[in-house]
């Protein structure tokens, strides 16, 4: 280990581990839902079922009652959060981080909306909608219903999506569905969800930033803003410079790091994972080469801002892989990017097995593993 203060070469293998290690993919855990969300930094929830996969390939024991429980007593939440899309957080941490991840909102509120956010009466807005969920949560059709009339010269759309970013919103657990959230889920606000203020004024990201570190670091500024969507963290790492330990990686790039946290060995022993679409672990970095190829990171992420499922193999970025149920069939193919050695499709097969019982959790329904 490098000592406090110095800047000693981080090999891209020993990148890998770390990431491995600190996002629970070197061996699964024991610990609560809770707890292991917070460990990673959360889970994009832009679908459904991602988060329950993210979760299974990381604990021992995992169901999907654990999660869905998280959900109903209000533990962990599903909001908009990092880079201003779904994740899920826990409720302590969504607290925490919502008024510095206002600035990555406002960037996004500012790329789709524009000079017409000027047009927009925000304040009074948010306040009809806050009374209209004061009520009944309520899905952003609904919304946008309740304000069309309110606002006939204003691009509804659009207002509603600025309230998205601007008004701190949860979106409520479905309880005839527990392991979806259908696109046409209701909403409430934050503060009456979590019976707190949820606050949105400009806050330091100081906090968020040592958290960003221990589920993801060693870590450059690039890579904490790629991950939050916070823009300007330079000024923020340089104030917590003492309190860091600082490496290079192999292209002289200055990564930051806490000094205690978790640095494996390179030859640290790595198991094949399943990650599910837009899991945490590929999107937590600028630079995603410690666990992807460039060259594979193409392959994985489509033109339509998709990030497929995939497979690790020796802890990077391998291939990819899908699930297709037609009547009481279901099989999972897993496509490599190059050929495997038979001990390695064994332990996919074995894993892939373990994925489709949780998956389609019914003895009545065919089960196969394919390898392209």
């Amino acid at each position: 280990m490098a000592a406090k203060g110095t800047a000693a070469v981080i090999s891209r293998r020993e990148l890998n581990r770390a990431l491995l290690a600190r996002q629970a993919l070197l061996e699964r855990s024991d610990a609560t839902v809770v707890a292991t969300v917070e460990q990673v930094a959360g889970l994009q929830a832009q679908l459904a079922r991602p988060p329950f996969i993210g979760l299974l390939t990381r604990l021992r024991h995992f169901r999907r009652d654990q999660l869905t429980d998280a959900l109903h007593d209000r533990s962990v939440v599903r909001v908009t959060a990092m880079r201003g899309t779904l994740h899920l957080l826990s409720a302590r941490d969504y607290l925490a981080w919502r008024a510095p991840l206002q600035a990555a909102l406002d960037c996004g509120l500012a790329s789709i909306v524009g000079d017409a956010l000027k047009t927009m009466d925000m304040a009074g807005a948010e306040k009809s909608v806050r009374a209209l969920l004061a009520r009944t949560p309520a899905t952003f059709e609904a919304i946008r219903d309740h304000l069309g009339p309110k606002y006939p010269d204003v691009n509804v759309r659009h207002l509603a999506y600025a309230l998205r970013l601007t008004l701190p919103l949860v979106q409520v657990p479905v309880d005839d569905n527990p392991w979806a959230f259908p696109g046409s889920a209701a909403f409430s606000t934050a503060d009456s969800w979590l019976k707190a203020r949820v606050s949105t004024k400009a806050a330091t990201a100081t906090a968020m930033m040592r958290r960003y570190l221990a589920a993801f670091g060693p870590a450059s500024v690039t890579d904490a803003q790629a991950w939050s969507g916070i823009p300007k963290l330079a000024p923020v790492f340089e104030a917590m410079r003492d309190e860091l330990i600082t490496f290079r990686d192999e292209r002289k790039r200055e990564l930051f790091d806490l000094p205690d946290a978790l640095r494996p060995a390179a030859d640290t022993a790595a198991p094949v994972r399943f990650l599910p679409e837009f899991d945490t672990a590929i999107l937590g970095h600028h630079d995603r080469t410690r666990i992807i190829s460039d060259e594979h990171r193409r392959r994985v992420s489509t033109k339509n801002l998709q990030v497929l499922a995939t497979i690790l193999v020796d802890g990077e970025v391998a291939g990819t892989w899908t699930i297709e149920r037609k009547k009481r069939r279901a099989v999972l193919t897993a496509q490599p990017f190059a050929p495997l050695p038979a001990r390695v499709r064994k332990a996919l097969v074995q894993e892939g097995e373990a994925l489709l019982a949780f998956t389609e959790g019914d003895e009545s329904v065919e089960c196969e593993v394919a390898i392209k």
